[in-house]
């Protein structure tokens, strides 16, 4: 599976993906992440790709343009690409859709910057718009980053044992570690006797527990 992603900001990508999980998944060839400099499109010899809304408002917009052909070189050489733009009005990005993205060979994500991008990009390009959550970030690089993680959990292999992968097992919110008992400003902080018990059925019964009901 190969992911490419089209920013202002290529070296920040680049080396999120180059580390831990994600760098051991692409020497192993699981997975690529390739990036693309969105100036290296804008058309004219400043690399500038924003300009001033139309009907007014604060800051600049990406321009469809730059983006369109940004895409497009990329789709000349994977045509079959699903493409996404991040944006805090698109789609919720969820674990299921992650795994939805797993029958793509190729991802293309254009990182939204600024105030936007002009919506012609998107119905050019029918891409699909998607927001990891309910906030607003400077721009899509952090979003960018999070889908390519969250999809390549999901990928055969990538984390080595399926035991790692947090929504296909049971688990609490709440996880413990040595030492037993924590000393912390006088006070004694135990683990939980359940987790010390070797109980399996009772410990995964703690666990649902605290991850349905984490004051529990």
């Amino acid at each position: 599976m190969q992911f490419h992603v089209v920013t202002l900001f290529p070296e920040v990508v680049d080396a999120y993906a180059a580390a831990s999980i994600l760098g051991r998944a692409q020497k192993e060839k699981l997975l690529k992440v390739k990036t693309y400099q969105l100036r290296d499109t804008a058309g004219n010899k400043w690399g500038k790709v924003d300009e001033r809304p139309y009907g007014g408002g604060p800051g600049m917009v990406l321009r469809a343009e730059p983006v369109i052909k940004a895409v497009e070189k990329i789709r000349k050489a994977k045509p079959s690409s699903k493409v996404l733009i991040t944006s805090a009005g698109g789609k919720p990005f969820t674990n299921a859709y992650a795994k939805s993205l797993l029958k793509y060979k190729n991802v293309v994500i254009v990182c939204g910057r600024y105030e936007g991008i002009d919506v012609r990009a998107k119905k050019a390009l029918k891409a699909e718009e998607v927001s990891v959550g309910p906030y607003i970030l400077t721009g899509g690089e952090v979003p960018a980053m999070a889908i390519i993680d969250a999809t390549a959990r999901q990928i055969p292999g990538v984390l080595g044992k399926f035991e790692s992968l947090e929504e296909g097992r049971v688990a609490s919110h709440d996880m413990y570690t040595r030492p037993e008992v924590l000393k912390v400003q006088g006070k004694n902080l135990r683990v939980p006797k359940v987790l010390l018990s070797g109980h399996h059925a009772k410990m995964d019964e703690w666990k649902n527990k605290r991850r349905s009901n984490p004051k529990q």
